[in-house]
C-alpha cells in the first residue's frame, strides 16, 4: 500500500486529486499538504491533512518522514496568466518546490509526480499534432518553469534513479472547482454562466484552438502513470496527453445544444490572448499510448452534458 503526499492538495486538480486517491489507497494513506484553503465540506476528517509552504524544504522533509512517504505528487505552482503578473514568485513556487521534492525524494526513496503543461510549448513549436520530442521555447514564465521542471526530474532520475514522471497537462475543466488564473480557464467560466443563465464575454478570439481535457480523465493520468511498469516508460518527463481541442465558438456550440439562448460575445484579453496563440492547436500523445495505455473517456460533447448535469445538481455555483 502507497503512502502518498499531495503538496498542493487546495488547487484546482489537488482539491480532486486527494480525493480520487484517497478512494483508492485509503483515506490514512493519503496525506494533504495545502498551503491555502479551502477544502470541500468533511475534508480535513477524511484523513491526515498538514500546512505546508513547498517552498520550505524542511517542512516536506518532515512530514514525508512522520508519516513514511513513499510517493509525492508535487502539485505546487502559480498559473500561466496570474504568473505572468507575478514572475518572481512564481519562479520560485515552481521550480523551488520541484526542487525541494527532489531532493526530500532522493533522500527517502520517494517517486515524484509533477505536472508539466502544454505551456512548455511555445510560438515556434509545431502547432498542430504537436510532437511529444519538439523544440520547447515557451515565452512565459509559466512554461519556462515547467520545461525547466521537466529537465531536473529528468536529471534526478539518470543521476540518481529518483524515480520521476510527469504528463503535459493541457487546460483542465472541473465541475468542482473553479478556475484559478489560467489561459485555459474560459472554458471552465463559461459553463457556470449558462447554467446560472448569465452571458458570457470569451477572453480569447474565436478561431483560438487549445487543446483541453475534463478533470476526470486528467486524474486517471496522474494515477495511471504513476502505476504503470517503469521498465516501459522512455518520455518520463514529460508524456503528452490529449483529449480534444477546440475553439470558443464550438465550446459554445455544443452549450447552446442544451441552453439554446445562451449568449456569448468576446472581450479579447490580450495577455490571455497572446499566451494562447503562442500555445499548440493540437498535441499528438502517441507515446504515452503507446508506453503506459493512456486512454480518454471524454469529448466535447460528453463533458458537456456531464458538466451541465452536475452543475444543475448544485447550490450557489
Amino acid at each position: 500500500m502507497k503512502n502518498i503526499l499531495i503538496i498542493g492538495s487546495s488547487g484546482q486538480i489537488g482539491s480532486e486529486l486527494s480525493i480520487k486517491l484517497r478512494s483508492i489507497y485509503g483515506e490514512a494513506n493519503v496525506v494533504c499538504g495545502y498551503y491555502k484553503p479551502p477544502f470541500p465540506d468533511g475534508f480535513f476528517e477524511a484523513g491526515p491533512t498538514v500546512e505546508i509552504d513547498a517552498t520550505d524544504i524542511s517542512q516536506i522533509a518532515k512530514v514525508v518522514k512522520k508519516y513514511k512517504i513513499d510517493t509525492i505528487y508535487n502539485l505546487a505552482a502559480i498559473l500561466s496568466a496570474t504568473a505572468e503578473k507575478y514572475p518572481k514568485r512564481s519562479w520560485d513556487v515552481g521550480l523551488g518546490s520541484l526542487m525541494n521534492c527532489l531532493d526530500v525524494a532522493r533522500e527517502c526513496k520517494c517517486a515524484v509526480f509533477t505536472p508539466s503543461s502544454i505551456g512548455a510549448f511555445g510560438s515556434n513549436t509545431p502547432k498542430d499534432k504537436t510532437p511529444q520530442d519538439t523544440v520547447q521555447r515557451p515565452n512565459t514564465v509559466y512554461g519556462i518553469t515547467k520545461v525547466m521542471g521537466e529537465l531536473l526530474s529528468d536529471y534526478y532520475f539518470t543521476r540518481w534513479g529518483v524515480d520521476t514522471r510527469s504528463v503535459r497537462f493541457p487546460g483542465i475543466i472541473s465541475n468542482l472547482t473553479h478556475p484559478g488564473g489560467g489561459t485555459t480557464d474560459y472554458a471552465v467560466e463559461i459553463y457556470y454562466n449558462a447554467v446560472r443563465g448569465e452571458k458570457f464575454i470569451c477572453p480569447v478570439k474565436a478561431g483560438t484552438f487549445m487543446d483541453m481535457m475534463y478533470m476526470p480523465d486528467a486524474l486517471n493520468a496522474a494515477v495511471n502513470i504513476m502505476e504503470s511498469d517503469p521498465s516501459k516508460l522512455v518520455h518520463r518527463n514529460s508524456f503528452n496527453i490529449a483529449a480534444m481541442s477546440f475553439d470558443p465558438e464550438m465550446i459554445y456550440s455544443a452549450i447552446k445544444k442544451h441552453y439554446p439562448d445562451f449568449v456569448m460575445e468576446y472581450d479579447i484579453d490580450p495577455l490571455k490572448q497572446a499566451i494562447a496563440d503562442s500555445w499548440p492547436n493540437s498535441i499528438d500523445d502517441t507515446c504515452a499510448r503507446e508506453e503506459w495505455g493512456w486512454k480518454p473517456e471524454y469529448d466535447l460533447e460528453k463533458m458537456t452534458a456531464n458538466m451541465i448535469t452536475v452543475l444543475k445538481e448544485r447550490k450557489n455555483i
